[in-house]
């Protein structure tokens, strides 16, 4: 007879997935430790959503992904190692930190899936909100509304 009320109870809890605090080392190698200072991850799972999310910020000054609290995480895991022996270095020229999933680990943690950027709002150590983007014009939109929050405080 608890089975099915366990179920219910399960069913009515909110989406709230604890946010784990795993480290990640970025295209220079360099460290990066999810805090809580972090607002939003954002999850690129194939080329195509890495793409969008470069896309997004390429033409944005240095810094514009930190000063709004955003990490943008790309699982590399189904990456050829030839592949990636190139793209990881060309990835240093991109003006923004892209910390690389070698594993997908991290990537696998959040669920998501490879048709879409994958947007998790963080707060106080658990994900609130899960949005996808698979359009510039939307992706660019949540870029400009967090930058409104950090604004508007």
């Amino acid at each position: 007879m608890r089975t099915p009320f366990l179920f219910l109870a399960m069913l009515c809890a909110p989406l709230v997935q604890a946010a784990e605090h795993w480290t990640l080392n970025d295209q220079f190698d360099q460290a990066f430790t999810l805090d809580d200072k972090t607002r939003v991850v954002m999850v690129a799972r194939s080329m195509a959503t890495a793409r969008l999310v470069n896309n997004a910020v390429e033409h944005t000054p240095e810094g514009y992904l930190e000063a709004r609290g955003v990490v943008f995480v790309a699982d590399i895991e189904k990456m050829p190692s030839m592949v990636a022996a190139v793209m990881v270095p060309a990835m240093r020229s991109a003006n923004y930190r892209i910390l690389l999933d070698r594993d997908g680990e991290v990537a696998k943690s959040y669920g998501g899936d490879r048709e879409s950027v994958q947007w998790l709002e963080v707060q106080d150590g658990k994900v609130v909100t899960e949005q996808r983007y698979s359009d510039l014009p939307s992706l660019r939109q949540a870029l400009v509304k967090m930058a409104g929050r950090v604004a508007g405080g």
